[in-house]
């Protein structure tokens, strides 16, 4: 009994050390957190949630997902949601007005963009082994000249706040289904009816498409394709907005406020001063 006793009292004493190691441990791990939360850079005051100026301009947010040319979430994407500088968000709404009433509306898939979301597309850019997404975003590209030709660039002018990717819908807007891990892929450039569905206006490639058929007057891009471009092009020419030869679906507010930061604070709206 005594025996028994004592082994009893062992492994109370043992269990008891046990318990006072892990709750500091978990605290420690815990404050830890926390503090790496605090230490997050924030926004400036003037940058906004798209949602808050306008809720009825579509979010597809492209690097919240696995469906980009990456194939993975991007670094610094902590919720699917459009930030922009207080300018650019105004003006998007003010286009968004006059698109309504001829039957539209407009979808971001891309807005500020966060310097370490970059860093990860140079890192993507510079394993010539990840093609995991080829066939669909850059089948005629050899990755090797991805930075020559322009595609991937240690900057971005996405993370100054004023600039967004953005496509037309037409009224009603049909559901776009997400996108499955794995599935078979088709070229950006393929017919509309055979690349991945979008509920966006044809455009001729879909968004993101590494080739030339994807500069914005690309001579090959000709009737309802073309006018949807101008259309998109003239209604945001209209209200400061200014499109990147190359990319159809590239526009950079004008004035920016903040032409020549780059800023790394994480998609979020706790990112933001007034997140509502």
């Amino acid at each position: 009994m005594t025996r028994l006793t004592t082994v009893t009292r062992g492994l109370l004493t043992t269990l008891a050390a046990l318990l006072t190691a892990t709750v500091p441990t978990a605290t420690a791990t815990a404050t830890a957190t926390a503090s790496a939360q605090a230490a997050e850079p924030k926004a400036p005051e003037d940058f906004v949630a798209l949602s808050s100026v306008d809720p009825t301009i579509l979010q597809e947010m492209r690097y919240f997902t696995p469906h980009n040319f990456v194939g993975e979430r991007i670094d610094g994407y902590a919720q699917p949601t459009c930030i922009l500088t207080r300018p650019a968000a105004d003006a998007l709404h003010r286009a968004q007005r006059k698109l309504l009433r001829q039957g539209y509306t407009l979808k971001v898939y891309d807005c500020y963009r966060p310097q370490r979301a970059v860093d990860h597309f140079v890192r993507w850019a510079q394993d010539l082994d990840d093609q995991a997404m080829k066939d669909e975003f850059y089948p005629n590209v050899d990755k090797t000249r991805l930075f020559t030709d322009g595609y991937i660039a240690e900057k971005s002018g996405h993370s100054r706040g004023s600039t967004l990717d953005i496509t037309l819908v037409r009224l009603p807007a049909k559901p776009t289904r997400p996108y499955r891990p794995g599935e078979p892929l088709v070229p950006c450039f393929a017919p509309r009816e055979e690349r991945f569905p979008d509920n966006s206006v044809d455009m001729g490639t879909g968004f993101d498409c590494f080739d030339t058929l994807s500069h914005t007057l690309d001579p090959r891009v000709e009737g309802v394709q073309r006018a949807n471009r101008l259309l998109l092009k003239g209604t945001l020419e209209g209200q400061g907005f200014v499109n990147l030869a190359e990319e159809w679906w590239h526009y950079t507010f004008k004035p920016e406020p903040y032409p020549d930061t780059y800023f790394d604070f994480p998609v979020s709206r706790k990112s933001l001063t007034h997140p509502h």
